[in-house]
């Protein structure tokens, strides 16, 4: 049976695959993804076989049910970005974090793409088995890349066919707000090494106070440790004069006006919203 990830940071995953099942079962969703549900199902009966996972499944539904509002949005947000980065020239898409990603496989993405996904080699001990017995095939060229983002990736993602000459469009959906500042940055710094002219990057801005509960309760479900909570984490607040200082030119666009053609109701934050980043 396979293994199912119920502790750490690829617990996240799982909660985030909820959200796309939510979304998925709208009939105005914004998104359909079959293959969350296929993981998100793998996952509730490896948490039911005992009864500590089972009380820990029904706090990470929970917690899904009150992320769901603005995740699956950030969600859809993410698809067009891609989908953007693509009809812009990015013939490579590297998901940082990636968990339980699934845009290779329902955003229809041209076959002459390269897919990369990163993320630690548990979560994929957990993955590619549950793909394969759903015989989900990817719509361009997907690699699989399982390693920790603190380690040597770039040499890893090389490794596994990635051009530093080809313009890429990295995706991040919130992996660097796991890291500590130094780490956070550190992956910002070799991204752009590896970055031609005409890379783009996605970066997410938001309050670090938002919700302050459910961001307390996450913590404590993925088992974060004290000093870790206390410890600086992500990019910062000063993440798009970071970018524009080491070759970026950003744009900014606040939250209520991205997700405002979907009709859904969210609060007004200016501080909350994407970066666009493009490589000059």
């Amino acid at each position: 049976m396979t293994e199912v990830p119920m502790a750490g940071v690829a617990m996240t995953a799982i909660g985030v695959a909820v959200v796309r099942v939510l979304e998925s079962n709208r009939p105005d969703r914004l998104y359909d993804d079959p293959l969350a549900r296929v993981f998100a199902e793998a996952a509730r009966r490896g948490f039911a076989e005992t009864a500590d996972g089972a009380r820990r499944w029904a706090q990470l539904e929970e917690l899904a049910e009150a992320f769901y509002p603005g995740r699956t949005l950030s969600v859809r947000l993410v698809d067009d970005q891609v989908g953007a980065a693509v009809e812009q020239g990015c013939r490579q898409i590297v998901v940082l974090g990636a968990g339980l990603d699934t845009r290779a496989f329902r955003l229809a993405l041209p076959p002459d793409i390269r897919l990369f996904e990163l993320d630690l080699p548990e979560l994929f001990a957990f993955k590619e088995p549950i793909l394969a017995s759903a015989h989900a095939v990817p719509t361009c060229e997907r690699y699989v890349v399982g390693i920790d983002l603190r380690a040597d990736w770039a040499e890893a993602l090389r490794i596994n066919g990635f051009r530093p000459d080809l313009p890429t469009h990295w995706v991040d959906e919130g992996v660097l707000g796991y890291l500590a500042r130094a780490e956070a940055l550190r992956v910002a710094e070799t991204l752009t090494e590896l970055s031609t002219p005409g890379s783009r990057f996605g970066v997410v801005r938001f309050a670090a106070d938002e919700r302050p509960g459910q961001y307390s309760e996450l913590r404590r479900l993925v088992r974060a440790d004290e000093a870790g909570e206390r410890e600086l984490r992500g990019l910062g607040g000063d993440a798009r004069q970071w970018l524009e200082d080491h070759g970026w030119q950003t744009t900014f666009r606040g939250w209520a006006e991205l997700v405002a053609p979907f009709g859904r109701p969210v609060e007004n934050n200016p501080d909350v919203g994407f970066i666009d980043a493009v490589r000059a």
